[in-house]
């Protein structure tokens, strides 16, 4: 089985941490590769930088897809999900909604903690685009100093902590959610520090991915998620432009 982890940011390092995380979860042959966007921004943390993230997802997904059987969308928050879904063959799960089909498993409610308050406007329309506003306790984000994006966790493990904590104590929450990609790897190190389950989206995403190529859904033909007429395009990622135009619709899928 082989399984892309594609971070639509430009942090290689971000990419390698949440395969460090999610190879040690993942089966007995299951194959993950990470794969890390070439333009865009070095972590996505608003809604606009998701509006951007979510067309790059599009077009490495274009030109990558074939080669595996599943693709996790390694970014919290998911830019660019849906319209995958719409437009590829193979299932394409996003961290975000995979950790919080996960928690709905675990408890009532679950809280999402995240680093910085932009990130958690934008963890709100997510929980809000999934309609499972009624299964949040809350969104919990203070922002919080850093040196770089990878060095999130190291420097901020503490304050991460509390506020799962918090989550808890004043929101209720039955289950806490790590949001945001820089986070990936840290639940089991607060396991003993947080009194509830604590969820890591890539391993969850992973796990659910590993389910789907079991399942083996066939690509809907009907519906919301059927794929779009062809149409011309101009100017686009050259993938891109042909899985739109249908120029690729003989192309063999991966095997």
């Amino acid at each position: 089985m082989r399984i892309l982890v594609l971070n639509p940011n430009m942090t290689d390092a971000v990419t390698q941490m949440l395969l460090a995380a999610a190879r040690p979860a993942a089966a007995s042959g299951t194959e993950l590769t990470g794969l890390t966007a070439a333009r865009g921004v070095p972590y996505i943390a608003s809604r606009s930088e998701a509006q951007i993230a979510g067309a790059i997802t599009l077009e490495m997904l274009a030109e990558h897809h074939r080669d595996y059987d599943a693709v996790v969308l390694a970014a919290f928050g998911d830019p660019g999900l849906l319209p995958a879904r719409e437009l590829f063959d193979i299932p394409v799960v996003g961290m975000a909604e995979a950790a919080m089909l996960t928690a709905c498993t675990l408890g009532q409610r679950f809280g999402i903690v995240t680093f910085t308050t932009t990130m958690g406007n934008w963890y709100q329309d997510t929980v809000d685009t999934y309609r499972l506003g009624a299964r949040c306790a809350g969104i919990r984000a203070r922002s919080l100093a850093f040196s770089s994006i990878e060095n999130v966790q190291a420097e901020r493990e503490q304050a991460i902590a509390e506020l799962s904590r918090e989550a808890v104590e004043l929101d209720g929450a039955d289950v806490v959610i790590l949001g945001g990609a820089p986070l990936a790897g840290m639940a089991g190190r607060l396991r003993a520090q947080v009194p509830v389950p604590i969820v890591d989206p890539i391993v969850a995403a992973v796990k659910m991915a590993e389910a789907l190529v079991t399942l083996a859904p066939r690509k809907a033909q009907a519906g919301t998620f059927s794929r779009p007429p062809a149409k011309p395009t101009h100017g686009l990622h050259a993938a891109l432009a042909a899985r739109i135009e249908h120029l690729d619709a003989l192309a063999p899928a991966a095997q």
